[in-house]
């Protein structure tokens, strides 16, 4: 696998994610320098499931910087349909583009075609997994708008099972100094132990509830997700958490005058629409942040030679993930690649634990 992969956010340094936040900062400040960086380039998106914003942010970033995309939004108007591989299919791409922007609704794909590709591969969201370029872009937002990403008190309210978003976000900002978590969801829908194996690893105080009116009260930033209908077994589940947590201006009149409103979108009913207005609501001008730094992220990935991401100590195992909603149980030629935690043998592509 190619060190200039952008798997998981996890396996960057405050430094690395530093130089990215400042290189954003800079395309912002000045982007005509910046409109022919990437003359020649080709990005292709591979989109396994729908999206709107990720797929378009990073198809603008590449023509902002002078570069062109091939890629396809619907895998059933490609050779997908007929059966074609991962691997195939990524090992094709590879000779065509120069960079790789994949999603998909198996967890573990993006680490996948990483393996198979001889071009850098960006994950942009690998089923309930992670989502590491949304959280680039929740971490320049931070940065431009509360001039800090340490020292936070951060509620993550939702869907924070199923919410790869979150995932990515706690991991990234357990690594900051003093940052503390309030974990706001139902007790179906709590972060997995992972998670909360990270933060007590980083030391990171958290806490758990179940009353957004209560726990909006002290914190600096409140990061709201959907209840993904999608990752239910059935509508009846869904139903029964879909209008748990919902951000209204009641709850909102509770929240400190400079806390602010991050949400990944797309929004649901989580946030009423009269909220957007309030100078605390910044969910839209964060999907603008999150452009350029997409165009940071592709700029470093391909020009800048000291930028490398440091891959796990892996190795083979004999044992096979069980988590059925990993790509390994769909593409069967891919290699039991595991990492070591606590003594536990744990899947390097979903995650899981596997012995």
């Amino acid at each position: 696998m190619t060190n200039k992969s952008l798997i998981d956010l996890e396996a960057m340094t405050p430094q690395q994610i530093n130089k990215v936040i400042k290189k954003a900062k800079k395309i912002m400040q000045s982007p005509a320098d910046f409109r022919h960086a990437c003359d020649g380039k080709i990005l292709a998106t591979l989109f396994y499931e729908p999206s709107t914003r990720t797929q378009m942010s990073f198809q603008t970033a590449m023509l902002k910087l002078g570069g062109r995309t091939i890629g396809f939004d619907n895998p059933m108007n490609s050779s997908v349909a007929k059966g074609e591989s991962l691997k195939d299919t990524t090992s094709i791409v590879g000779g065509y583009a120069d960079i790789i922007a994949i999603r998909h609704p198996i967890e573990g794909t993006a680490m996948a075609s990483s393996l198979y590709a001889n071009i850098p591969v960006i994950n942009c969201g690998d089923g309930g997994h992670l989502h590491p370029t949304q959280t680039l872009t929740d971490i320049i937002t931070l940065s431009c708008e509360k001039g800090r990403l340490d020292n936070l008190k951060i509620g993550v309210c939702g869907d924070l099972l199923n919410g790869r978003t979150v995932h990515s976000l706690i991991k990234t900002l357990a690594k900051y100094e003093n940052n503390s978590f309030v974990l706001i969801s139902t007790e179906e829908l709590s972060v997995p132990l992972y998670i909360i194996d990270i933060l007590e690893k980083n030391n990171c105080k958290y806490e758990f509830s179940n009353n957004l009116a209560d726990a909006i009260t002290d914190l600096d930033v409140l990061y709201m997700t959907r209840i993904q209908r999608e990752r239910f077994k059935s509508e009846e589940d869904y139903e029964a958490q879909k209008n748990v947590f919902v951000l209204d201006k009641e709850k909102l009149d509770k929240a400190k005058d400079d806390m602010i409103i991050l949400h990944p979108l797309p929004r649901v009913n989580e946030i009423t629409i009269d909220i957007d207005d309030d100078p605390r609501a910044l969910y839209f001008k964060q999907a603008q942040y999150g452009m350029y730094g997409r165009m940071a992220l592709i700029l470093l990935l391909l020009q800048d030679e000291d930028f490398t991401i440091a891959n796990r100590n892996t190795f083979v195992t004999e044992h096979k993930c069980n988590n059925p909603k990993c790509i390994t149980q769909q593409e069967e030629y891919l290699p039991h690649l595991a990492y070591e935690k606590k003594g536990m043998v744990m899947c390097d592509f979903c995650d899981k634990r596997m012995d």
